[in-house]
């Protein structure tokens, strides 16, 4: 049963991670086109 569990936690903690670095990644690739993030949204970016 704590396999499982510990199984579970794991997966939940990676994807948490991959969300938090995603999100970072976005943001300096906002930044680097010229834009400003307001919130979770990049604003004034050159495409």
């Amino acid at each position: 049963m704590f396999r499982i569990v510990r199984l579970v936690v794991l997966c939940l903690i990676a994807f948490v991670a991959g969300i938090l670095f995603e999100r970072q990644s976005h943001g300096e690739r906002c930044i680097a086109q010229g834009g400003t993030m307001n919130g979770p949204i990049c604003t004034g970016a050159a495409q």
